[in-house]
């Protein structure tokens, strides 16, 4: 198992760091999204000394980050090649799938004849049914969903079905199974759902809280990916974030929960410190969940300079057996209109101290080309989809 050029490969999502509109982006509705770009105009310009070194505006200029004439890292950006613009999508494509049919989202609720079904085959009735975040809509609904014992419905920008309930109103175990029931209602295609959150909550009016048994039932991919591949070769797939969510387990040897960017940071250097082979595969959701889908620039904006804060620390600690990725899987421009993603490039930066200087790389046509230079890194079979990029990083 010592056929490899990097013994360790960090792979790092910064979720929904768009930095220009894609080609296609008017088949979206996305003309003029720029997330990076909008960030850094809202803010005066953006303070991240770490990902400047690395080459972050040489890519494309942002405000308050100088382009370097010697950049570490290798720097390009990334078209996504699927029809989507979602979590799911993003990280699939990453990963080497092409995704044709886009997983569904619901800005209006869900279509009446489902929720009907629902309500038929769990025996109760159910409330909400509309994009919400998780904790305004208890406060809407908590006190009859108490009273009633109707299920509270919602979505989000991402394709998803949340069911909030009360653990002492419906206990935990018939929670999970009217997910079991949703998750299998909408493995239809004509709805195309990519995950059903179960999202139980304890408390009184006015006081409710989120407890820790939430529930995923997510979509399995639809094909083998490259941590299938390193999986079954004896390599080791770490997942920090919700990574194993999107990938439902799928060619994870060990998961890591988080519940922040800076405690996903904390979880990336636990894993530069162990002694492992294989690949760390972080998602830092907080820059998509709590400032991009709530058109939140200015709180974007600090989230990334305290990103960079803790990136000089994984920085300093990479080895030259180290090969540290860090891109994006769609945009969330704050500036936009709406609360969706935005269909935009995203940024590539690759690094390793082994490499004398960083410079650029043609822009790639897909996301893909990340998990076909990692199956390349660790001589596995390549995915389908994707060119490697090894052998042009020097």
């Amino acid at each position: 198992m010592s056929n490899y050029t990097y013994k360790r490969v960090f792979l790092v999502v910064l979720d929904s760091l768009g930095i220009g509109e894609a080609p296609d982006a008017d088949k979206f509705n996305d003309i003029g999204s720029n997330t990076l770009g909008h960030i850094a105009d809202h803010m005066g310009g953006l303070s991240m000394p770490n990902m400047a070194k690395l080459g972050l505006s040489n890519i494309n200029e942002i405000k308050g980050i100088p382009i370097q004439e010697k950049p570490l890292a290798y720097y390009t950006k990334m078209q996504e090649a699927s029809n989507g613009k979602d979590t799911m999508t993003g990280h699939w494509e990453i990963m080497g799938l092409h995704i044709e049919q886009p997983f569904r989202v619901f800005p209006n609720g869900f279509p009446p004849e489902l929720i009907n079904a629902l309500e038929e085959k769990t025996g109760r009735k159910v409330i909400g049914n509309k994009p919400a975040s998780g904790t305004e809509i208890l406060d809407e609904l908590g006190e009859e969903h108490l009273n009633t014992g109707a299920l509270i419905v919602y979505t989000s920008a991402d394709s998803v079905l949340q069911i909030a309930a009360h653990e002492e109103i419906v206990p935990i175990e018939e929670l999970y199974k009217i997910c079991e029931i949703a998750r299998e209602m909408t493995l239809d295609e004509k709805y195309m759902v990519g995950r059903v959150i179960a999202r139980p909550f304890l408390g009184t009016a006015g006081n409710f809280t989120r407890t820790s048994n939430r529930h995923d039932y997510a979509l399995k991919p639809f094909d083998r990916t490259v941590m299938n591949e390193l999986q079954d070769s004896g390599y080791d797939v770490i997942s920090i974030g919700k990574i194993s969510d999107i990938f439902d387990g799928e060619g994870i040897t060990k998961s890591l929960r988080t519940v922040s960017n800076m405690d996903g940071m904390d979880k990336l250097n636990e894993t530069i410190s162990m002694d492992f082979t294989g690949m760390s595969f972080l998602n830092l959701v907080d820059f998509d969940a709590l400032f991009g889908h709530r058109r939140d620039p200015a709180g974007y904006g600090k989230a990334l300079e305290e990103y960079d804060v803790r990136l000089s620390h994984v920085l300093e600690t990479l080895t030259e057996q180290d090969l540290l990725i860090i891109t994006a899987d769609h945009g969330n421009d704050p500036i936009h209109h709406g609360t969706d993603h935005t269909r935009e490039y995203v940024p590539l930066l690759v690094y390793s101290p082994r490499l004398d200087a960083g410079s650029e790389l043609e822009i790639r046509s897909t996301f893909a080309d990340v998990g076909a230079t990692i199956a390349d890194n660790f001589n596995v079979k390549m995915p389908a989809n994707g060119k490697s990029f090894l052998s042009d990083l020097k």
